[in-house]
C-alpha cells in the first residue's frame, strides 16, 4: 500500500514528505447472518491521522473494524485503504501491503511463549528475530523477564504490550486499534496510550476505536461517534468530547 501514499508539502530539506494511506468507508453495511450491524457507514480517514472512533457497546464500531481489516465481509458499500479496495484484495495481502489490525482481546497466540509470538511478527519479511526481540524489550522491559512464560498466562496489560509490539517492529502504514483499554488499569491505559502517540509521529494512519472518551482523545487529531451502526457525529477532539457526554446519556 506504500505505493498509493500520498504527498504533502515539502519539509524544511525541500524534499516531500511521504505520507500514508487514508481510509475511505462508503456505504458500508454488514451483517452477522440476518441481522444487519452496519447501515451505510460513511467515514473518511485522512492520511497520517489519529482518528478516534467512539461509541458506545453495540455500536458497530468493532464491526466496521473488521469489515477495514478484511476479515468480514461488506453486504453493501465499499472500503478504500489509499486505492487498494479490501473486499478484493486478500488479507494477507493487506498485511504484508502494510495494514496491521490489533484486534479487541489482543489477537496474540496464548499457547506459545512470549518469544514465539515475536518470531511471527518477522513473517513479512525483513525482519530478524533478534531485531525484533531488542526493539520489543527495550520499549517493554517486562516482556523480556517473560520471555519464556506463555502469552496467554500473561497479565492484560502485558498481554497488550505484546500485541502492540507487532505495530512497533513492523511498521505498518495504517493501524486499526480495537479497545486498547479493555479490562486494563489506568496506568497501564496511560502507558500504552503514550506508544500510540509515538507510533502516530511515525508517520502512520491510526483509526482506534474506544469507549472511554477522555483516553483516546488524548492523542486524537480527529474523531467520530457512531451509534445504531451510523456515524453520527464527526469533528475535532473537544467538538466530540463534548458531543460524546450527550450521546453515550442517551
Amino acid at each position: 500500500m506504500s505505493d498509493t501514499a500520498t504527498t504533502s508539502a515539502p519539509g524544511p530539506s525541500g524534499e516531500p514528505h511521504r505520507l500514508p494511506p487514508g481510509i475511505t468507508v462508503r456505504g458500508l453495511r454488514a451483517a452477522y447472518g440476518r441481522i444487519e450491524v452496519l447501515h451505510g457507514v460513511e467515514l473518511v480517514v485522512p492520511p497520517g491521522s489519529v482518528f478516534a472512533l467512539l461509541g458506545p457497546n453495540g455500536a458497530g464500531k468493532s464491526t466496521l473494524l473488521k469489515v477495514i481489516s478484511g476479515r468480514l465481509r461488506s453486504g453493501a458499500g465499499e472500503v478504500l485503504i489509499g486505492e487498494v479496495p479490501v473486499g478484493r484484495t486478500p488479507t494477507e495481502k493487506l498485511a504484508k501491503n502494510g495494514l496491521c489490525a490489533i484486534p479487541e482481546g489482543r489477537g496474540i497466540f496464548p499457547n506459545l511463549t512470549v518469544r514465539e509470538n515475536l518470531r511471527i511478527w518477522t513473517y513479512r519479511g525483513g525482519l530478524s528475530v533478534k531485531d525484533v526481540e531488542e526493539s520489543t524489550f527495550a520499549t517493554f522491559p517486562r516482556l523480556q523477564e517473560r520471555r519464556r512464560q506463555l502469552a496467554g498466562t500473561l497479565s492484560g496489560g502485558e498481554q497488550q504490550m505484546l500485541a502492540i509490539s507487532r505495530a512497533l517492529v513492523t511498521s505498518p502504514n495504517v493501524l486499526l486499534l480495537d479497545e486498547l483499554s479493555m479490562g486494563l488499569a489506568p496506568l497501564v491505559v496511560a502507558e500504552l496510550y503514550e506508544l500510540v502517540g509515538a507510533l502516530a509521529r511515525r508517520g502512520m494512519t491510526i483509526l482506534l476505536v474506544e469507549q472511554f472518551v477522555t483516553t483516546a482523545l488524548s492523542v486524537a487529531t480527529q474523531a467520530a461517534i457512531m451509534v445504531h451502526g451510523r456515524i453520527e457525529q464527526e469533528g475535532s477532539p473537544q467538538e466530540m468530547a463534548d458531543a460524546a457526554l450527550s450521546v453515550y446519556l442517551a
